[in-house]
């Protein structure tokens, strides 16, 4: 009997100390979790792609959580302007995102440009289509059915191309409002039985490297020229988190490192796994970014 009891006793001696440990473990995470960077993401593939490899870098080097939240343009600026969301990093500026920034410039941070290559807007058609400029698509409507097949509706190429495009070309078109998803589900499967297609794109985007597909020439310069491709951060963060600030910061792609990206992450399972793997091969350049900022 009395050593049942002593058996016991060891017993909830040792359940005790694992609750112990167990508790201290859940303290030291809950501080890690303090460690928090709250990402906006518009859904266009560059945008994927450089959330995730922050995101990757973020948690692998210096155990950041990351959370990435999906919305428009508008709701993401007002996110970043209001502290509720740290960092937006596609903005598309000076004409794209205008509207947002004219309202919002005052209340974040904006970040020098990130992508060193060349960034603008256009309506892309397959190779095989006659149009060859904007100008063309009255000639050719039946073709391609009076559509122009969009992307999300608060996107800031959606308002160039409605309030913009098909008014100064004077063209008998609706613009098709979807998603950035939908848009390369339609490209993809017009192209696959060789229709013509007119859709909403931008570069960099991979897409130009995996299809057959040309922008229309804009003759009049609607479609907003070259853009800059950079972030925007919450006022503070550069105090409150430095490495999260530095980083975003230091990051830099150019037009062959950001199609490499985006298509490993395109044809990974998920982003972020494409991201680690993409982060693999390109060590010296992730190093580039890394330097100088302390790992705690």
């Amino acid at each position: 009997m009395i050593r049942r009891v002593l058996v016991a006793l060891v017993l909830v001696l040792v359940v005790s100390g694992l609750g112990l440990r167990a508790e201290g473990g859940q303290s030291a995470g809950a501080l890690a979790a303090g460690k928090t960077l709250n990402l906006g993401d518009i859904g266009w593939d560059e945008d994927v792609a450089v959330n995730n490899v922050v995101q990757v870098l973020l948690q692998d080097k210096y155990g950041y959580t990351v959370n990435q939240k999906l919305a428009d343009a508008g709701i993401l600026y007002q996110g970043v302007a209001s502290g509720s969301l740290d960092a937006f990093l596609d903005t598309w500026l000076p004409k794209t995102h205008a509207t947002y920034w004219e309202r919002y410039r005052n209340m974040v941070v904006k970040l020098p440009p990130w992508y060193k290559g060349v960034a603008n807007l256009g309506l892309a058609v397959p190779d095989y289509v006659n149009a060859q400029s904007i100008a063309d698509l009255n000639k050719y409507r039946s073709q391609f059915g009076g559509t122009i097949t969009g992307i999300e509706p608060g996107a800031g190429e959606m308002r160039i191309v409605e309030t913009k495009v098909v008014p100064g070309y004077g063209l008998h078109y609706t613009v098709l409002a979807s998603s950035t998803a939908a848009m390369l589900a339609a490209l993809r499967a017009a192209i696959q039985r060789k229709r013509p297609i007119v859709v909403t794109l931008w570069k960099p985007h991979w897409a130009f490297t995996a299809y057959p597909i040309r922008y229309l020439k804009d003759p009049k310069g609607l479609m907003a020229g070259t853009e800059q491709l950079a972030g925007i951060v919450r006022k503070g963060l550069q105090k409150d988190e430095p490495q999260a600030y530095d980083l975003l910061s230091h990051l830099t792609l150019n037009e062959e490192q950001l199609g490499t990206l985006e298509l490993t992450i395109k044809g990974a399972k998920d982003p972020a796994t494409g991201a680690r793997a993409w982060l693999k091969t390109n060590q010296s350049l992730v190093n580039q970014w890394l330097k100088g900022i302390p790992k705690s």
